[in-house]
């Protein structure tokens, strides 16, 4: 069972990225996951868990990606770059990829919003866990650890999808960088 939601999730994944959120329906799942209707409708009662459990496969993955990445990043400059990485210009690419980005984006209902914005928390998360070293710093900055993080976090979210290119992606997010560095009193 296990097996068989990972592949209709996958199959899922590859569907929505091609022909967007609104365009893939439960037959068009069930066909490129290989198993019969009935078979999808056991293990997800619509499209809207399909897509929930899409995102929160992706959203594990990018904390177990983040995570490796953590383990060999040796200052706060490498760990935001990991970080960076895994949750903003991957995504960025990924939605590049696909020719119906925006019905990627604006098929995204109102459970799908939750599990996004529990992935966002999770990262969050990670960034609290990353800055709380320079807790100091960042309280003589009248700021809290939790506060900064959620700036971050939003701030490389908000730059994702307001980039105009993927060179000004990272220009975005190298000012963030800079920012954190000297708040942090890391730079």
């Amino acid at each position: 069972m296990e097996d068989r939601h990972a592949y209709i999730i996958e199959a899922a994944k590859g569907l929505f990225l091609r022909y967007g959120v609104k365009r893939t329906g439960m037959s068009d799942i069930a066909g490129a996951a290989g198993v019969s209707r009935q078979t999808l409708y056991k293990v997800f009662a619509n499209k809207d868990e399909v897509l929930q459990a899409t995102i929160r496969s992706l959203a594990d993955k990018v904390v177990l990606d983040i995570e490796a990445g953590l383990e060999k990043a040796e200052d706060l400059g490498a760990q935001l770059d990991v970080i960076f990485k895994h949750t903003v210009v991957e995504h960025y690419d990924f939605l590049q990829s696909s020719p119906n980005a925006e019905d990627i984006i604006l098929g995204v209902t109102a459970s799908s919003q939750e599990e996004l914005e529990a992935g966002a928390k999770r990262n969050t998360t990670i960034i609290a866990r990353v800055l709380k070293p320079f807790s100091d710093s960042i309280e003589n900055n009248e700021l809290t650890i939790d506060q900064f993080a959620d700036f971050i976090q939003r701030s490389a979210t908000a730059a994702k999808y307001s980039a105009k290119s993927k060179r000004h992606l990272l220009a975005l997010l190298g000012a963030l960088r800079v920012s954190v560095l000297k708040v942090t009193g890391a730079a």
